[in-house]
Protein backbone atom coordinates (compact mmCIF):
# COMPACT_ATOMS: atom_id res chain seq x y z
CA UNK A 1 0.00 0.00 0.00
CA UNK A 2 2.78 2.42 0.87
CA UNK A 3 5.49 1.57 -1.66
CA UNK A 4 3.88 3.07 -4.68
CA UNK A 5 3.03 6.42 -2.50
CA UNK A 6 6.75 5.93 -1.20
CA UNK A 7 8.23 5.83 -4.93
CA UNK A 8 5.74 8.91 -6.47
CA UNK A 9 6.48 10.97 -3.12
CA UNK A 10 10.52 10.42 -3.85
CA UNK A 11 10.33 10.74 -7.74
CA UNK A 12 8.53 14.62 -6.82
CA UNK A 13 11.34 15.60 -4.44
CA UNK A 14 14.12 14.52 -7.18
CA UNK A 15 12.36 16.31 -9.43
CA UNK A 16 12.02 19.47 -7.81
CA UNK A 17 15.50 19.19 -6.32
CA UNK A 18 16.45 18.74 -10.06
CA UNK A 19 14.71 21.85 -11.46
CA UNK A 20 15.81 23.97 -8.64
CA UNK A 21 19.41 23.01 -9.43
CA UNK A 22 18.94 23.75 -12.95
CA UNK A 23 17.04 27.12 -12.30
CA UNK A 24 19.49 28.51 -9.62
CA UNK A 25 22.82 27.94 -10.02
CA UNK A 26 24.83 29.23 -13.24
CA UNK A 27 28.13 27.26 -11.54
CA UNK A 28 31.79 28.45 -11.00
CA UNK A 29 31.19 31.29 -10.30
CA UNK A 30 32.86 31.88 -6.41
CA UNK A 31 30.32 33.54 -3.63
CA UNK A 32 27.50 32.96 -6.16
CA UNK A 33 25.69 30.82 -3.40
CA UNK A 34 26.23 33.42 -0.63
CA UNK A 35 23.46 36.04 0.60
CA UNK A 36 25.72 38.46 0.82
CA UNK A 37 28.21 40.63 -1.29
CA UNK A 38 31.73 40.11 -1.29
CA UNK A 39 33.30 41.71 -3.73
CA UNK A 40 33.72 44.80 -1.92
CA UNK A 41 36.14 43.48 1.05
CA UNK A 42 35.90 46.63 3.32
CA UNK A 43 32.20 45.81 3.63
CA UNK A 44 32.60 42.75 4.27
CA UNK A 45 35.02 42.40 7.00
CA UNK A 46 32.75 45.56 9.00
CA UNK A 47 29.28 43.34 8.40
CA UNK A 48 31.18 40.55 9.60
CA UNK A 49 32.71 42.43 12.60
CA UNK A 50 29.39 43.45 13.36
CA UNK A 51 27.57 39.69 12.83
CA UNK A 52 30.21 38.28 15.39
CA UNK A 53 30.59 41.33 17.56
CA UNK A 54 26.77 41.28 18.90
CA UNK A 55 26.74 37.40 18.93
CA UNK A 56 29.44 37.31 21.08
CA UNK A 57 28.50 40.58 23.11
CA UNK A 58 24.56 39.51 23.50
CA UNK A 59 25.36 37.20 26.82
CA UNK A 60 27.34 40.22 28.22
CA UNK A 61 24.66 43.08 27.42
CA UNK A 62 21.72 40.43 29.00
CA UNK A 63 23.81 39.98 32.00
CA UNK A 64 24.22 43.55 32.41
CA UNK A 65 20.42 44.70 32.13
CA UNK A 66 19.64 41.79 34.90
CA UNK A 67 21.96 43.16 37.08
CA UNK A 68 20.61 46.84 36.67
CA UNK A 69 17.08 46.06 36.98
CA UNK A 70 15.77 46.60 40.36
Amino acid sequence: MLGPLARSSNKIGRNVMTNFIRNHSHGGVPGENLPFDISNRYKLTAMFMVYVGSGLSAPFLICRHQLLKK
